[in-house]
C-alpha cells in the first residue's frame, strides 16, 4: 500500500514539474523539448496586417560539435475574414536530415491563403524539382495544402514579408520580443543582398543554384545571406 501511495506521489510531482516547465517555456516564447515560438506581424499585399506565429523544434543530421539543424518549422495565423486558424509546416525529411523548406511569404487573397518558401540546401532543392525561380509555392484549397506552379501564384503578390533571417541570435531575440513588427521585418530583410529575396520573381535566375548531386553532402550548396543568414 504504501508502495503504491509512493508512486502515486512520485507522478504527481513529476506533472507539477512538467506543467511548471511547459508554463515558463510559453510565457518566454521557448517550445519544451528544445524548440522555439515567436510572433511576426506580416503585411500583406492590400496593405493589412496579419499576426503569426511561428515555431520550430531542432534535430536531425550535423557535424560533430555544431548544434543541430532546424528540424520541423511551421507557421499558424488566424485569416481576418473567416477567423479560421490554419497552420502550414515544414516537416523533418529523412532523406535530408533536416527540414525540407525556409519559409519566405505568407500571403492571402479573397480569404485564400498562400505560402512561399525555398528549398533548404542542395539536397532539399533537387528533391523539390530544381526549381527556377528557386521557390516552392502552396495554396490552401479549404482542406490541405497542395504545392502549386508559379503561375497559379497570383500576381499581386510581390514580397517575402516574414523574417528570413533564422540565426541563432535572431530567433533568441524575436523570442523575447513578443511581436515584432512590419517595420523591423522590412529593415532586417533589406540586408539581404540576394534578388530572390528582394521580391517574388517571375522569371528564371540565370546562376544555377545547385549541381544534380545524390548523398548527404551536396558539394556547392546554396550560398547564405551575407546577412541575417537564411538557414538551417
Amino acid at each position: 500500500m504504501r508502495k503504491q501511495e509512493r508512486l502515486r506521489w512520485f507522478f504527481q510531482l513529476s506533472s507539477l514539474v512538467l506543467l511548471v516547465e511547459m508554463s515558463a517555456c510559453a510565457m518566454v516564447g521557448a517550445l519544451p523539448f528544445g524548440g522555439d515560438s515567436w510572433k511576426e506581424e506580416v503585411l500583406l499585399h492590400d496593405g493589412s496586417k496579419m499576426v503569426v506565429t511561428r515555431s520550430q523544434t531542432y534535430g536531425g543530421r550535423h557535424e560533430i560539435g555544431q548544434p543541430p539543424p532546424i528540424k520541423e518549422h511551421a507557421v499558424r495565423f488566424t485569416l481576418p475574414d473567416t477567423g479560421k486558424t490554419i497552420t502550414w509546416a515544414s516537416e523533418y525529411g529523412e532523406e535530408l536530415g533536416r527540414t525540407n523548406f525556409h519559409l519566405l511569404a505568407v500571403h492571402v487573397l479573397n480569404g485564400t491563403p498562400y505560402i512561399v518558401t525555398e528549398p533548404n540546401l542542395c539536397l532539399s532543392y533537387n528533391k523539390w524539382g530544381r526549381p527556377n525561380p528557386p521557390y516552392v509555392f502552396f495554396k490552401y484549397d479549404g482542406t490541405a495544402w497542395q504545392r502549386i506552379p508559379l503561375e497559379d501564384l497570383p500576381a499581386e503578390f510581390t514580397t517575402m514579408n516574414v523574417v528570413l533571417g533564422l540565426s541563432r541570435q535572431f530567433v533568441d531575440a524575436m523570442v523575447k520580443q513578443g511581436v515584432v513588427p512590419v517595420e523591423q521585418i522590412q529593415k532586417q530583410n533589406s540586408r539581404l543582398p540576394q534578388p530572390q529575396y528582394k521580391t517574388i520573381l517571375r522569371e528564371p535566375m540565370k546562376d544555377v543554384y545547385c549541381p544534380e548531386h545524390k548523398g548527404f553532402k551536396a558539394p556547392l550548396p546554396i550560398p547564405p545571406p551575407a546577412t541575417g543568414e537564411v538557414k538551417n
